[in-house]
């Protein structure tokens, strides 16, 4: 994976290394080794080019905590089980005393528990002994950065393949995340709102997994009434409902040892959570009609964007249900979060779509970047993926433009049209009835926009935000002539 850095267009450039920070990069970097076994501290010296790497070595945890006060190193390598003390205790201390220090933990325990805890307390990533040269060395370098490196602040990264980018330190920093919790078999929460990337980020998860060699399927959960989605995730024997007359298997057999993604986890059904719940637990499940159990080993990661502790306290969604899927929780940021990476997308978004679309690509002015970095896409990479899909079609760049320039800052961003004459008309003053009811339509036009705005058009989400019903909402929508955007979804 190569670095890159954006110009102002938007075009990738190659980091060179002519500038004097890549000269102190190529310094030696220091290495505090706290390991209390004599064989394993032979090997690591024999590990580290002394070009390249100072290595120092405590045999316990005080020694090592000891050494921080003195020296600054870049890395620190801990074994999780020291004999005279816990070496959970020592990275956490470590930690506390240094916080932007990067630890690298050393286990001889494949309890994938004692992983997650080191993580959650702060080290980089955990490397189970015994381990190769070749392992270690590749490790530090994903840490540290290769040797020979130029560590820029606005290093961009693009992986072509699951178009998957960082430009931002927050998206740097749940990259690293990733590699994290791809390595341990444990549940993972996709947490953000529409269109920023979850369905990416769960298939990079699995491409980068032990898994990566076996299958992926993706459930949205809201696309489909509950019976349904049940007989889709587990399948349904011969005769188990009318229609039935063969046997089916579910998604999770279809799956197995492979990576699930439950997208829209929030609308699943609470009588379905139950059912999902004990898959979690123990792998087992039946088939609609069936009376065998049957056993599967599958990765579930799952992704909402609905706020999950209202949902737990208005028992929407089962709260031993949440524990069970936050094995480890990602929280992707909005696009207008992270604009650093806006000239990136949309340079890859341009080359990619005109390349499906069979056009030739259009240009990228600055003039273009700059709208595209002004406006605060509400509907996230979606929508600037359909804003560049217009571009493509349309060619017309002043257009473009000026869309986003015309963008009203509320619901005119998200492409929504007003009945005129509701907004416009005024009625006569004399007349307090009317002059009430204008009113009164007026502000609930405006809450029923703003409630479809904030759910990007999810509307049994809507609906449930202003408490009221999800036919009366469909009603309201039409009484007022509310027009969705382009991207929105269907249902």
């Amino acid at each position: 994976m190569s670095a890159a850095a954006a110009s102002p267009t938007g075009a990738i450039q190659r980091s060179s290394n002519s500038s004097p920070e890549a000269s102190q990069q190529s310094r030696r970097r220091n290495i505090l080794l706290i390991e209390d076994d004599p064989g394993l501290q032979q090997y690591v010296r024999t590990v580290f080019d002394r070009d390249q790497y100072s290595l120092t070595v405590c045999g316990t945890g005080a020694e090592g905590l000891s050494k921080l006060q003195h020296i600054r190193p870049d890395l620190v390598l801990l074994d999780l089980f020291l004999h005279e003390s816990d070496g959970m205790e020592v990275l956490r201390q470590i930690k506390t005393a240094v916080p932007t220090l990067k630890v690298l933990v050393l286990s001889c325990s494949h309890d994938s528990r004692f992983s997650v805890n080191a993580m959650r307390a702060g080290a980089r990533d955990v490397l189970l002994k015994p381990f190769q040269r070749a392992e270690l060395l590749e490790l530090v370098e994903q840490v540290l950065g290769p040797h020979d490196a130029l560590a820029e602040p606005n290093q961009i990264r693009l992986d072509e393949q699951s178009m998957f980018i960082f430009a931002s330190q927050c998206m740097r920093e749940i990259r690293y995340q990733c590699s994290l919790v791809a390595r341990v078999d444990i549940p993972v929460l996709v947490l953000g709102d529409s269109g920023t990337g979850k369905e990416v980020l769960a298939k990079y998860i699995h491409k980068t997994s032990p898994r990566s060699n076996r299958m992926f399927l993706k459930v949205n959960c809201a696309a489909m009434p509950g019976d349904l989605l049940e007989s889709e995730l587990f399948g349904y024997e011969q005769g188990a409902f009318t229609g039935a007359n063969r046997s089916k298997p579910g998604k999770f057999e279809l799956c197995n040892h492979g990576t699930i993604f439950l997208d829209e986890i929030g609308e699943m059904p609470p009588s379905l959570q139950a059912k999902l719940l004990h898959v979690l637990q123990d792998g087992t499940f039946s088939r609609l009609g069936g009376r065998s159990p049957v056993k599967v080993d599958v990765r579930v990661i799952a992704a909402t964007n609905i706020d999950i502790k209202a949902a737990i306290a208005q028992k929407k969604f089962r709260e031993d249900l949440f524990y069970r899927l936050n094995g480890f929780t990602l929280n992707l940021p909005p696009l207008r979060n992270r604009k650093e990476e806006i000239p990136i997308v949309l340079q890859y978004f341009v080359a990619r779509l005109a390349d499906e679309f069979g056009r030739e690509a259009p240009p990228i002015s600055d003039q273009l970047v700059q709208a595209c970095m002004d406006y605060h896409w509400p509907g996230n990479l979606r929508e600037l993926e359909n804003f560049v899909k217009r571009y493509i079609v349309l060619g017309d760049e002043g257009h473009m433009i000026a869309e986003l320039l015309n963008a009203s800052p509320h619901a005119g961003t998200s492409s929504m049209s007003r009945p005129s004459q509701t907004m416009t008309s005024t009625p006569n003053p004399g007349d307090l009835k009317k002059l009430v009811r204008g009113l009164k339509e007026d502000a609930e036009l405006e809450a029923i926009a703003r409630a479809l705005e904030k759910t990007n058009w999810n509307r049994k989400q809507a609906a449930m935000d202003l408490r009221i019903s999800y036919k009366a909402l469909l009603y309201k929508i039409k009484q007022y002539g509310i027009q969705p955007p382009q991207d929105a979804p269907s249902a």
